[in-house]
């Protein structure tokens, strides 16, 4: 099954210095119907304006992830450490039995955009943990690129103390990307840019526009296609349990 999500069905919201939009309940915004898709909690789009942020705020038991889209992100937290990433970053903190951070757009001219997740870890009482990667955006071109995963083996790749893996990808008009899933498993998928048409075997193909998203369940073959007519389509999937 394909469920879509429309980019106008998420909770936005305009506070001047932040503008975002939830796709789960988060903050001040609930809906009991809308509050996870297997572990993920959390799927936030933010654009947070120059020497902006999140003051200094407590996590426990969630393993959180950053991904920079454009313009600069500065983490500082209760371990020491103090990281600015920008597009091609990815930060992970493991909040565990629990970490304080503060999250700031360092430019004095430019926004920052990114999304940020949220998901349960396989277990409570980790001790805390952050890490920053990095990957190459040349290399998103046609497939798709893990960039978090519990099996992370890469240096590109951050470790996740989930069963899961977050990928990336980026596909011309007309070219195409496929994905094996395994039974029972799930899948999240969010178009970041342009159009994608997603499929599964023998399936009517679903059309996914610019910050739309879709939960797919009980497919265990995907095909995505980036739209002729548009630009070059930059999407996220996420293999879930």
């Amino acid at each position: 099954m394909i469920n879509l999500y429309p980019a106008e069905s998420r909770h936005s919201f305009d506070l001047g210095w932040l503008k975002g939009s939830h796709s789960f309940s988060f903050g001040n915004y609930f809906d009991e119907e809308n509050t996870a898709f297997g572990p993920m909690r959390v799927m936030n789009d933010d654009t947070i304006s120059p020497k902006r942020g999140f003051g200094a705020h407590p996590h426990s038991d969630m393993e959180i992830l950053s991904i920079v889209l454009d313009g600069a992100l500065r983490h500082e937290d209760s371990l020491g450490n103090v990281m600015v990433s920008t597009f091609g970053g990815v930060q992970r903190m493991s909040a565990g039995t629990g970490v304080v951070h503060t999250e700031h757009n360092p430019s004095d001219t430019e926004d920052v955009t990114l999304l940020q997740l949220w998901f349960e870890p396989d277990r409570k009482g980790l001790e805390p943990s952050y890490e920053t990667t990095n990957y190459d955006p040349n290399s998103l071109a046609g497939q798709l690129l893990p960039i978090a995963s519990s099996d992370s083996v890469e240096h590109s790749v951050a470790k996740l103390h989930q069963d899961m893996t977050v990928y990336l990808s980026k596909l011309k008009p007309g070219s195409t990307v496929s994905f094996q899933q395994q039974p029972g498993r799930k899948v999240f998928l969010f178009v970041i840019e342009g159009q994608l048409e997603v499929a599964g075997t023998n399936d009517a193909t679903t059309l996914l526009s610019r910050r739309d998203s879709a939960r797919i369940v009980n497919k265990t073959s995907l095909r995505f296609e980036g739209v002729q007519e548009a630009e070059e389509t930059f999407f996220m999937l996420i293999d879930l349990p």
